[in-house]
């Protein structure tokens, strides 16, 4: 079924960006709701034969949400922070605003509801990040069960908040942090296969209320991404073991910073792997062949 009008909400963030990139060329309208347009104007700018329009968007205002969601045929909902701030709380945010989006997609007659959460997510966690987006994915599923999930691993990309950071960080450290020995796991999957995924998902109604989880091809340890950076970007630095106590204590200091680079949160999250489940739905599922972070590093670090 053609989609006419999808909106994006959060559509200005880096995985946000890729998809409406990929909507405006598959000549669909894309509605961008965000909460600052004005950072957002340069996606009008995005060439193809469909078209951008920005709304001001407060996820957690429902009356934000009416206004955005009027006649759409779909809604992508990228909802989500690395961090809270005052204005900002996981439970607000992660967990509160998909059961408010759903609500209001349902009695919109919105025909198809895509939610992108995060692998790992878990309403018994420690971690209010992962536990928020367990949580937001049950509010969102109680108003649209035929809303389709992906939990996407780290997605790495030209503007990524990984392999980026840490790049940035060694050439300026005289060493990397490998948190809690840098044994944790993850699965990097490329911004562009998610982006894909999601316009898979759009456009199949057989996805109606399935759960995806996406990796890449490859997993690596926290220490393997660490080498893996510091090799493509071609910046030797000391790898310095910190024991997970001692990293909390460092993220309660940074946590008083606007954009922390660390938080205790995301200390709780590295204990755990973040990789695919056995027997879980893939892009595989989707058609969708993964690419390796190794092939597409090398062009932006």
């Amino acid at each position: 079924m053609k989609k006419n009008k999808v909106v994006v909400l959060g559509g200005s963030g880096f995985i946000g960006r890729e998809i409406v990139k990929s909507l405006v060329n598959k000549n669909v309208n894309v509605i961008v709701g965000c909460r600052n347009p004005t950072k957002a104007r340069f996606l009008e700018k995005i060439e193809g034969n469909g078209s951008v329009s920005i709304i001001q968007t407060d996820v957690v205002n429902r009356d934000d949400i009416k206004k955005v969601i009027q006649k759409a045929d779909a809604i992508v909902s990228l909802v989500g922070i690395l961090f809270e701030s005052r204005n900002n709380t996981f439970d607000a945010v992660q967990a509160n605003a998909p059961g408010i989006i759903s609500e209001e997609a349902k009695k919109a007659g919105v025909k198809k509801l895509v939610h992108i959460s995060a692998l790992g997510a878990d309403r018994f966690a420690l971690s209010k990040y992962a536990s928020s987006k367990a949580i937001g994915e049950e509010l969102l599923l109680e108003n649209f069960p035929e809303a389709t999930i992906l939990r996407p691993s780290i997605v790495f990309g030209e503007e990524d908040n990984f392999f980026n950071k840490f790049s940035l960080m060694a050439t300026f450290s005289p060493f990397l942090p490998l948190i809690g020995g840098g044994r944790t796991l993850f699965q990097p999957v490329y911004v562009k296969d998610v982006s894909d995924a999601v316009l898979k998902v759009l456009y199949d109604t057989k996805t109606n209320g399935k759960l995806y989880e996406l990796g890449g091809p490859s997993i690596y340890s926290f220490k393997e991404l660490m080498e893996l950076t510091m090799r493509i970007s071609e910046k030797s630095r000391l790898l310095l073991n910190l024991p997970f106590w001692l990293a909390d204590l460092q993220a309660r200091c940074m946590e008083i910073l606007p954009n922390p680079m660390l938080t205790c949160d995301q200390v709780e999250l590295l204990k755990h792997n973040n990789i695919v489940s056995s027997g879980a739905q893939t892009l595989e599922d989707l058609n969708i062949s993964a690419t390796d972070c190794r092939l597409i590093l090398p062009t932006y670090l």
